[in-house]
């Protein structure tokens, strides 16, 4: 049997701007995982998960086509991640086989909490994964990110795949997305080997190490978020208000420049600035697209966490789901706990994953 595990993520500032080539994001994966399994198989292949068991979905071979028993289930990521990996197996000589694919996710709680910690990034990387060590295709975290990229694409449309970054490489991360119509483009002209060995234009990719005395907190306000829908209405707002638009990417790109050398100098200080300023920056993105990116909730959470020192803001789309916290790790944490133990605001013990070679 084999076995590959892909880590969740949170996005740490960045947010929004970042689906724009050039604008950067920190993104940290977090130690909940999605496991994939796979175990060979003769006749038929099945793909289950522990958290779907009434939708697994069986699947035969015609040549080297996936051909499926049903058409409606929760596995597009999946297949999509299939289809691309064998792709690329055929192209280096591996025969195809036949297997079962399991999968278990832990990003969502037992009792179908959903945290928004990226589990469909989380499952295209680790299925490719397992698949690599199944057809003994080697790997690194380049092409892996390539590959699940495109993949994940190929069901999402859009979208700065920065979560995909943060289950490859794992760890702090600042991220920049590719230029998507090049890819687009070079899909047409270049061979999958070639497109997974050319660099891409605008990804940037860069570990970063934080300072000793920084601690990362996650508050979950109950409250399940639709990135999709706020992105799309973020979308109108760029289309109609050009101006305002680009005044907001640029502010970001140089609060995320600042807040990034602040990793580099392992300035606390610095970091949590640039925390609050990327706060500001997203409640003004909200009052002029007309969305809610810090909910009342999430502002109370943030709102009792600069009491004790803290500097806070919303993770990802924002609507709800997670907010993050940066602090001092020498702060009594007592009184933070204890409020929003008051308001309703779960704390998530989560620390970050860093991935091995």
């Amino acid at each position: 049997m084999i076995s590959a595990q892909a880590p969740g993520k949170l996005y740490i500032a960045g947010e929004y701007a970042v689906v724009e080539p050039g604008y950067p994001a920190i993104i940290v994966a977090l130690n909940q995982f999605v496991t994939v399994t796979i175990t060979p198989s003769q006749d038929y292949g099945r793909i289950a998960s522990k958290q779907y068991q009434e939708n697994s979905l069986y699947w035969q071979r015609q040549g080297t086509e996936l051909v499926f028993d049903n058409r409606d289930n929760p596995f597009h990521y999946i297949l999509s991640a299939i289809r691309l990996t064998e792709q690329y197996a055929q192209v280096l000589g591996k025969p195809l086989a036949m297997y079962h694919l399991n999968v278990n996710s832990e990003l969502d709680s037992a009792d179908g909490k959903k945290y928004g910690l990226g589990s469909s990034a989380a499952v295209t990387v680790a299925t490719i994964k397992a698949l690599c060590q199944f057809y003994d295709i080697p790997m690194t975290k380049d092409r892996l990110f390539k590959l699940a990229a495109i993949a994940h694409l190929d069901v999402q449309g859009n979208g700065s795949l920065g979560d995909i970054a943060a289950s490859v490489y794992g760890g702090w991360i600042a991220y920049q997305a590719f230029d998507h119509d090049w890819l687009a483009s070079a899909r047409r002209e270049l061979s999958l080997t070639d497109l997974l060995t050319t660099d891409w234009p605008g990804l940037q990719i860069e570990l970063l190490t934080p300072p000793e005395s920084l601690k990362l907190m996650i508050g979950w306000t109950g409250t399940p978020a639709s990135t999709s829908h706020l992105v799309d209405k973020v979308a109108i707002f760029k289309a109609t208000q050009r101006q305002e638009y680009r005044a907001f990417l640029d502010e970001s790109r140089d609060c995320l420049h600042r807040m990034i050398d602040g990793f580099h100098h392992q300035d606390l200080a610095a970091i949590q600035h640039e925390i609050a300023v990327n706060r500001d920056l997203l409640n003004r993105l909200a009052r002029l697209s007309h969305v809610t990116i810090e909910t009342e909730l999430l502002k109370t959470m943030c709102d009792i966490a600069v009491q004790v020192g803290g500097a806070a803001k919303s993770s990802g789309a924002g609507g709800g789901d997670c907010g993050i916290v940066i602090i001092d790790a020498a702060n009594n944490l007592a009184h933070l706990l204890k409020e929003w133990q008051v308001r309703g605001i779960e704390p998530l013990k989560l620390n970050v994953h860093h991935v091995i070679e």
